[in-house]
């Protein structure tokens, strides 16, 4: 059969028309994400430290998730498994400071070939330049608070380099809104990576916030204190106590880089009679009283670095009402990690315990989520963003993926095969604040961890840790070696040994004998 071309031609456009027209009854999505964000400091989980309406917002209006964990609680591997649904050691970004390959399957691609433009704004940290993007404006490296410089392309498509004055988090909230404004192709739906800086170290607070919650007293987590005698050595060995390992930067008693001389004085301002005071009684202080000073101190600055974040997401949920674009656009707030906001004494994250193991998950989408609704005990993770962002947009999920869409549970439908155990395996040893390399599985109830590879000041070191925690929820006492717990130790192994083969994990990293199973006398 003989057709013309001009037939052809409109067969082709009125295909091309038709997926136009199906990709513009898909939801947007816009994904914000924070760096280093803990429950403990987002009112919806816990109201205890701070009010965070804006993030709140998102909860009453969604649903927040209780039980969301991530694969390697760290900053770069845990975007790499976003971008990518997969976990390190299949992705290839296992710790920070390797260099993402972007020329892998991605979800911002395939959103990109069915129709979708995409943009990430802020926080990068994968080292490469971004791919399946449409725009990008990233934060060049970790990025400072201040006047930071951030990596877009230019005319011709190159990355170029280009400096900003101002407050990061308001920068990137400012960019932002002006890509929904001006930027975007209003005949697609997009997906918005939102991603800020803040709260990660060293935690410099906006200048409106550097003297808010200087009448407070933030309340101690009960764990501060911790001596670490009911685990094993990894635990005293780190170093990321907020008693020694805070240096006077992250405490503001020395003058930050970087600041323009308005910006310094504002900053001067604020911190040099409160530092006066606290170094001319130091020498008379206690190491208890010293170390209460330095909690107050930090949690402050954490705490007002997140209420900027929250400041900006509320305008960015005010710009989506305004525009008309809410009702047909899901948003999903998370961080790429839980963190230490002075729990067992310290700061940062890395472990699997819950504290760094736990991030927040809220999911607003209107008229499919339950506004208010709590998910308590689906296990959910990072794994699996990238899944729901291809099935929100109608896509099927590429079998390499290891994740599972979060759609069903966003619907209040819980899949009979949705997972009941979760793997976590950290690799960055040596390396900052020296936690020992780790995996291990949890169900929620018990969590098995296996401490493996070098160990501090030589040799190697094959420790395994269990935690009960309903009766000790703080995982202050290890059960490995309890008889008592034995039946549960032997049962957790096997489903840790079943994890890492369904996820196919290098060999290298079996521990170098059987574990011992403790026998009831």
């Amino acid at each position: 059969m003989h057709f013309s071309k001009a037939l052809i031609a409109a067969i082709f456009l009125s295909a091309s028309f038709s997926a136009l027209i199906r990709a513009a009854d898909r939801p947007n999505i816009v994904f914000i994400f924070t760096d280093d964000h803990c429950v403990q400091a987002l009112s919806a989980y816990d109201d205890s430290r701070i009010s965070t309406p804006n993030m709140d917002r998102i909860a009453h209006e969604g649903m927040r998730f209780n039980r969301c964990y991530v694969t390697n609680g760290i900053c770069g591997p845990s975007r790499a498994v976003i971008q990518t649904g997969r976990y390190s050691h299949a992705n290839g970004f296992i710790r920070n400071g390797n260099v993402f390959n972007g020329n892998q399957q991605t979800f911002p691609k395939l959103l990109q070939h069915a129709g979708y433009q995409t943009a990430v704004i802020g926080k990068w940290h994968l080292g490469s330049t971004p791919q399946g993007f449409d725009y990008y404006d990233i934060l060049k490296g970790q990025g400072p608070y201040y006047n930071p410089p951030m990596i877009t392309s230019d005319e011709s498509g190159k990355p170029v380099t280009r400096k900003h004055t101002g407050y990061t988090t308001e920068i990137i909230g400012d960019k932002a809104i002006d890509w929904l404004e001006k930027g975007r192709d209003r005949e697609k739906p997009f997906m918005l990576m939102f991603q800020h800086k803040a709260p990660h170290r060293n935690w410099m607070p906006a200048p409106k916030y550097l003297n808010w919650l200087d009448d407070v007293e933030i309340a101690e987590p009960e764990t501060l204190f911790d001596d670490y005698s009911g685990r094993e050595t990894p635990a005293a060995n780190q170093t990321m106590t907020i008693s020694d390992h805070m240096n006077d930067n992250d405490l503001k008693l020395t003058v930050p880089r970087g600041l323009m001389p308005e910006q310094l004085e504002v900053w001067n301002q604020a911190y040099t009679a409160k530092n006066e005071s606290y170094l001319a009684k130091r020498d008379s202080m206690t190491e208890t009283e010293i170390l209460r000073w330095k909690y107050q101190r930090y949690a402050k600055d954490y705490l007002r670095c997140v209420k900027s974040v929250d400041d900006e997401i509320g305008r960015l949920l005010d710009y989506l009402d305004d525009e008309g674009l809410a009702e047909k656009t899901v948003v999903i707030y998370s961080s790429d990690q839980g963190w230490y906001l002075g729990e067992h004494g310290w700061f940062d994250k890395r472990w699997m315990y819950e504290e760094s193991l736990i991030t927040p998950l809220l999911v607003r989408w209107p008229g499919v989520v339950q506004p208010g609704s709590v998910n308590e005990t689906d296990i959910t993770s990072n794994l699996d963003f990238a899944e729901t962002f291809l099935d929100l947009a109608g896509l099927d999920v590429p079998a390499d993926m290891q994740g599972a869409s979060l759609v069903p549970l966003f619907k209040g439908q819980t899949p009979e095969d949705w997972r009941k155990s979760f793997y976590y395996h950290y690799y960055e040893f040596p390396g900052g604040h020296s936690v020992n390399r780790h995996y291990g599985v949890t169900d929620g109830k018990h969590k098995l961890i296996h401490y493996y590879g070098p160990n501090h000041g030589g040799g190697e070191i094959d420790a395994w840790e269990l935690f009960d925690l309903h009766r000790d929820p703080h995982e202050l006492q290890s059960q490995a070696d309890n008889p008592d717990y034995a039946e549960i130790r032997a049962t957790l192994a096997t489903e840790l040994n079943r994890l890492r083969q369904r996820y196919d994990v290098p060999a290298d990293t079996q521990p170098a004998r059987k574990p011992r199973v403790p026998q009831r006398n």
